[in-house]
């Protein structure tokens, strides 16, 4: 039996993160699938480990996490990768984390979602246009961010870049000319690509393509 499970879909950026951070570790992990599209997060069995109905959910030693941000620091902890050195950078990476998670995740995932997997009737056009305009913004501040760097904190990647990186690997799900408008996001984007481990969400999570 595997050391972790994490509940998690092929869809979910938030599930990716530690997905992919438990890959790149080489844990002994699993996934879990949750079939959000026909309502398993909201299941009594589901609710009994997160209340709040999101994925992802891990599971270790007894312990029943949630929010990916807490989970990436609770691995960084766990495996010794990926995690800060000093206070400083600390509140750093939390600073990043927690900006991804308001602005540059929060808009990707719902812009993307309404794009791309809801209800004809969910999708309004000035709604799409405004989160867009919102991730763009969001994808600027990373570029500019980026220029001139190799990883978002310090010298060496921590949990900050798979956080950010999270919604980034589905790029053909958003219409945008990555190249052109963000050339430091993607040069960073490629550098976490070519990392020894790597795979896509869609190969490394289970429920791709949607079940009927």
């Amino acid at each position: 039996m595997a050391e972790y499970r994490l509940h998690c879909f092929a869809q979910s950026d938030n599930a990716y993160k530690p997905a992919l951070m438990l890959e790149l570790c080489g844990a002994s992990w699993e996934p879990v699938f949750v079939d959000f599209f026909h309502g398993a997060h909201k299941s009594p069995e589901y609710l009994a480990l997160n209340e709040m109905s999101e994925v992802p959910v891990l599971e270790h030693q007894g312990k029943v996490l949630s929010q990916s941000g807490v989970i990436l620091d609770y691995l960084a902890d766990q495996l010794g990768w990926f995690a800060p050195t000093g206070e400083d950078e600390r509140r750093e990476v939390l600073r990043w984390i927690l900006w991804d998670n308001h602005k540059l995740t929060a808009n990707c995932a719902t812009w993307r979602f309404l794009a791309n997997f809801a209800p004809e009737a969910m999708r309004n056009p000035d709604v799409i246009d405004f989160l867009s305009g919102r991730a763009k913004m969001a994808l600027g501040i990373l570029d500019k961010h980026l220029e001139g760097r190799t990883w978002i904190v310090g010298a060496r990647m921590t949990v900050a870049d798979l956080s950010c990186a999270g919604y980034m690997f589905y790029e053909n799900e958003y219409p945008i000319d990555w190249g052109a408008e963000y050339p430091n996001f993607v040069a960073w984007r490629e550098r976490i690509r070519v990392l020894p481990g790597w795979k896509h969400p869609y190969e490394l999570m289970p429920g791709h393509p949607i079940p009927a």
